[in-house]
């Protein structure tokens, strides 16, 4: 489920032979913002700050991270849709906001397919299963099946912090409800970082998300990985399982990679698009950019074309659909 061919970021190598010799600021130079739907402290959050950081001297000119947390990233993504169309306003955008959230809401303020202009995927990772480990020594959860078997026998007493309603995570533990007979209790914040400062601090107990913002807190001893979304083990932490190895729960074709992109509003003219996707390919080919995320577990992934883009979202979004089902979640 939701496994997809792309280009990687290593075969654009060849490709970047076409860029300037010199930076080619757009929109005259002024400012651009690259707008997280997240508060900070979140993967995305971490993503657009790498993103930013790079993408203003491979343009040229100042770029800024923007924050606009709110109902799962709907409020940011809109004021993406919504904004000038001159290439000064880039969001970072979850793949489910794309996928699954015109099946989960029955009103958006933008149309995915209408309002956004893609510019390439810039991520793709698996979600990674942590608990408090203070709580996980102290209700014996050893290993992810520890932890549904308690789930079931203390129905609704486990916590799952999500980065928002409808969010990839949320979806994924409602699966493993669904799937695995599980009876954990979704509380839905604003954002990542909020739900990692309560897991730490145990008001929650557990969180389904990307790797980026919650493997630093494992390596460190705050939390402990029991398992992956993805069905097949990663090489970024061989020794967590992924849900393949949870076949005798009914999860063994659970198979979860979340991703990101990078879109700007509909109506950006093509010639700043193209110059906008020329910097983020120079960004992705840094092998500091790749080095610093592929520990926590993000592959940097390029789409071969805008179009190339649009068509993975056409073909997911009937998976996505029918996981919203499987679920059983509708928002308004």
């Amino acid at each position: 489920m939701l496994r997809r061919r792309s280009l990687l970021a290593a075969p654009l190598l060849p490709m970047l032979g076409t860029l300037p010799a010199t930076a080619q600021p757009v929109a005259g130079g002024r400012a651009v913002r690259v707008v997280v739907p997240f508060p900070p402290g979140g993967a995305i959050d971490l993503l657009g700050r790498l993103v930013a950081e790079r993408l203003g001297p491979a343009l040229g000119q100042d770029v800024v991270v923007e924050n606009r947390g709110g109902a799962g990233g709907i409020l940011g993504t809109d004021a993406v849709a919504k904004g000038p169309k001159d290439g000064t306003v880039i969001g970072v955008i979850g793949g489910a906001t794309l996928t699954a959230y015109p099946t989960l809401y029955s009103r958006l303020p933008f149309d995915p397919a209408k309002d956004l202009q893609p510019l390439t995927q810039i991520t793709s990772g698996a979600l990674v299963c942590v608990v408090n480990a203070e709580v996980a020594a102290r209700r014996g959860w050893t290993d992810f099946r520890a932890l549904v078997a308690y789930s079931k026998a203390n129905p609704e007493q486990v916590k799952m912090g999500s980065s928002g309603p409808g969010t990839s995570s949320h979806l994924c533990i409602e699966a493993v409800n669904s799937m695995a007979g599980a009876r954990i209790l979704h509380v839905p914040y604003r954002g990542g970082g909020p739900a990692i400062t309560d897991l730490l601090a145990g008001t929650i107990d557990m969180m389904f998300d990307v790797t980026p913002a919650l493997m630093p807190h494992v390596q460190a001893g705050k939390f402990k990985a029991l398992a992956l979304s993805s069905k097949a083990r990663m090489d970024f932490a061989p020794d967590v399982p992924g849900m393949g190895d949870f076949a005798d729960l009914g999860l063994g074709d659970l198979d979860i990679v979340a991703w990101n992109a990078l879109m700007v509003p509909s109506g950006t003219p093509e010639p700043v698009a193209q110059r906008l996707i020329v910097a983020i390919r120079q960004v992705a080919a840094d092998p500091a950019f790749v080095a610093r995320l592929k520990p926590l577990g993000y592959d940097v992934v390029l789409s071969e074309s805008p179009a190339a883009l649009t068509a993975q979202v056409a073909r997911e979004t009937p998976v996505w659909k029918r996981l919203v089902e499987l679920s059983g979640v509708k928002l308004d």
